[in-house]
Formats: structure tokens, sequence, C-alpha cells
């Protein structure tokens, strides 16, 4: 009966990991305290926790913060992972990796009166077959566009998933709208939602790449169709900028 229940098992990972889409995306927004100094967090990412995920394959770790003055502020942090029990693996492999604990050491027996976050909010996003893969942005992309994209319900955002798929990603490509990432988000914040990440110069090709979007025939074409009527409801859209650290 046992070797019969583990090989059902292992049928069922095999399934789920050939069945699975391609990425995985841990989206991390820390919350910072005022006044308080964020070095032990700093320091922590890179000195411990990218390192050690770098160790494990799991490359290309974005850190970034908001380019305004925005209160509070808020350090962003992008884990890739190629499927969901890459995710939990990457989880066991951190807790068993000495190197990771010596260097991460500063920061896991910190006070709680140096810990500069008052907390973490954690989104998982899953890949899309219209962009299945985080794609790294030129060296010289300066500002990130994060867009959030709600829908009202679930139904709402299959719809508008297909339209990025059928449509938006080649309008994208045309009018020069660089995507970094791209999916629908599984758990977390404003759900149900998808989430995706742009990468530009400066703010000059932004408006450059956006205007040339919104008067394209493409777009013209699909935003008046009754397929796609309602499949949004609300957008959040916040600029960011790489911190010194970050591999994107």
């Amino acid at each position: 009966m046992i070797p019969r229940i583990l090989a059902t098992i292992l049928f069922l990972v095999s399934f789920i990991s050939l069945n699975a889409q391609d990425q995985v995306y841990e989206f991390r927004t820390y919350e910072l305290e005022f006044f308080r100094p964020a070095d032990v967090l700093h320091n922590y990412f890179e000195q411990a926790l990218i390192p050690a995920l770098n160790r494990q394959g799991i490359n290309n770790v974005g850190a970034f913060e908001e380019t305004g003055e925005a209160l509070p502020k808020k350090i962003y942090l992008l884990i890739t992972y190629e499927n969901l029990l890459a995710y939990q693996a990457a989880i066991d492999a951190l807790a068993n990796d000495e190197q990771y604990q010596k260097d991460a050491k500063p920061y896991l027996t910190a006070s709680p009166e140096s810990i500069p976050y008052n907390k973490i909010s954690v989104n998982l996003i899953l890949s899309t077959t219209g962009f299945p893969k985080l794609v790294k942005p030129a060296v010289d992309a300066e500002l990130f566009e994060l867009r959030i994209y709600e829908s009202y319900n679930e139904d709402a955002l299959r719809r508008k998933i297909k339209m990025f798929n059928d449509s938006e990603f080649g309008i994208f490509k045309d009018v020069g709208l660089p995507t970094v990432f791209f999916g629908s988000n599984i758990a977390g914040d404003q759900m149900p939602c998808l989430t995706y990440m742009l990468a530009f110069k400066n703010k000059a090709a932004h408006a450059e790449a956006w205007s040339k979007f919104v008067a394209h025939p493409e777009w013209q074409r699909i935003v008046k169709l009754e397929e796609y009527t309602n499949a949004m409801n609300d957008i959040t859209r916040v600029f960011l900028k790489s911190l010194p650290y970050s591999q994107l």
C-alpha cells in the first residue's frame, strides 16, 4: 500500500510540474518605519539573501525603491522561481544553508527596535502563456513602472489576461513598452488582479511609449470590443528605481 501511495504522490508532483506555468514571481513589499535606518535590511539582501538565492540557481533578483518621496517609504523585492514547487524548495534550502545562516545573522538576530520595517506584504504571481518568463531589462534602464490591474471578479480578470495574450503584448513590442515580468496574482492583496513591470531609460522614453500605445490602431480596435468590457476596474501604478545591489 505504501509504495502505491508514494508512486501516486510522485506522479502528481510530476504532473503539476509539467503543467505549471513557466515561472512564479514572489513580490515582497517592505513598509519602512519612519526615521529608522534601513541598513540592516539592505545588508541582509545584499550580503545574505540574494547570494544564497544565487547559489540555488535563482538569479535576476530585483530590489527597488520608489522614485518619489511618498510615505511610508517602501522597499520592493522580486524573486523568480521556475514553479510553485521551486518556491517551497527555496525556503527549505535557506533553512539548511549554513553560509546563509552565518551571513544573515545580523538581520535574523536583530532586536525589534533595529528592524526597519513594520510589515512585509507578499504577492505570488503566476506567469501567463503570453509572457511566460522574466526578461532582464536593458542595462541603461533607470525607470521601472509597476502596474497592478484589479478586476471585479475572476472572469473579468481572465478576459483582461486574454486581452494581453492576444493583442496587448504585441502592441507593447511595437511601441517600445519593454516588459520585465507579467502574471496573474494567485495570492496576496488586491485580488483578483494581474501585475506587471516595465523598464525605461528615462521619463521621456516612458511618456513617448505610452503615447504611441494609446494611438496604436490595434489598441483602438480592441478597446471597443464587447468581450473586454469591464475587464478591469482599477489600476495601481508605482514608479521605481533599482537599488545598488539589484540584479535587474
